[in-house]
């Protein structure tokens, strides 16, 4: 896949080097705190306290007004490999996710609490990937407060990169991913297949997606997740990149696939759950639809994999809230 392509995967950009040797250090948080040169990313609610373009972080005498039960865990993200206005390459990253009465202190009029959905293709590399990142494992966190196999509660270990029992650091829980395929579906006369999802309004399309099940490959899951939403019989599956999509712990996995030989591509049925309707788009079509319809916006795989088929970008610029893509 071209480098153009893998610019366009919004959330898979970052400037960090995560560096996981550090995690297991049983006072690195201590030693980031004694660093003046360590920033803070704030969290409230799935968003970012951003200004302008660009996340705004805090040193921790900053962030050292808020009360301990103001703030939720701590993390580390890892240390910049690119600059930014007053924080030079070997910035320590931290992030914290704090409550509404600490978020309204922290914000001013100069800045605002920022979606990544809606803003990750403008950020920076570096922080689109520290925002993505924050994100993930700010939402596991919140969703993983008990033991799975104990129901016990656990707390926050290895700088925010581990959870488990108090007292009994063995019994160890680890962030999680879920892989999710979404599927660049053509026909022999190289048409775009797209659905409409019950989910959206009537006139948003994107492309096929679906959940990578127990003990599938994700060749399968492709195959399986396109018949099951649109009765359309698919072959060789090809891997054209990946994305981080925390909404709340996804991972997307691209593929193309082919119609198969000897399907008719009209025979398409929408599952009528899921997808309600199915439409199938050349190049010209789709870009004279394009007042007509809406694509998935900019920060998704969906979109980046639809301008890579179309073979231009798209102007189209609509907030994407919909289910993953």
């Amino acid at each position: 896949m071209t480098d153009e392509f893998t610019q366009r995967l919004t959330l898979s950009r970052h400037a960090t080097d995560r560096r996981a040797d550090l995690r297991s250090r049983p006072a690195l948080l201590d030693e980031l705190a004694a660093d003046a040169r360590t920033r803070v990313i704030v969290l409230n609610r799935g968003k970012a306290l951003v200004q302008g373009r660009q996340l705004l972080t805090f040193t921790l005498d900053q962030l050292g007004a808020l009360s301990a039960s103001e703030s939720q865990e701590i993390v580390f993200l890892g240390i910049s490999t690119a600059e930014a206005p007053n924080e030079p390459v070997g910035t320590p990253f931290l992030a914290v996710t704090v409550d509404d009465s600490a978020a309204a202190v922290l914000g001013s009029e100069d800045s605002s609490w920022g979606d990544l959905r809606v803003l990750g293709h403008e950020l920076s590399d570096r922080d689109a990937g520290l925002f993505t990142q924050a994100l993930a494992l700010a939402n596991w966190h919140r969703s993983h407060p008990h033991s799975p196999a104990s129901g016990e509660a656990t707390v926050s270990g290895q700088a925010g990169w581990v959870r488990h029992l108090a007292g009994d650091d063995t019994a160890q829980v680890f962030p999680r991913t879920d892989p999710a395929v979404i599927v660049l579906v053509v026909d022999e006369q190289d048409r775009l297949l797209m659905g409409n999802n019950a989910m959206w309004e009537s006139n948003r399309f994107s492309l096929l997606a679906g959940y990578v099940e127990p003990g599938e490959s994700l060749e399968a899951a492709v195959i399986r997740e396109v018949f099951e939403e649109s009765g359309v019989v698919v072959v060789n599956p090809v891997y054209l990149g990946s994305q981080p999509w925390p909404f709340p712990q996804s991972l997307m996995l691209g593929f193309r696939a082919q119609v198969a030989a000897g399907f008719d591509p009209e025979n398409h049925v929408a599952d009528g759950e899921e997808i309600l309707t199915l439409r199938w788009f050349t190049r010209a079509e789709l870009t004279a639809s394009l007042d007509e319809i809406v694509l998935p916006g900019k920060v998704s795989i969906a979109r980046a994999l639809i301008e890579e088929w179309l073979g231009e970008s798209l102007d189209q610029d609509d907030a994407w809230n919909g289910r993953p893509a």
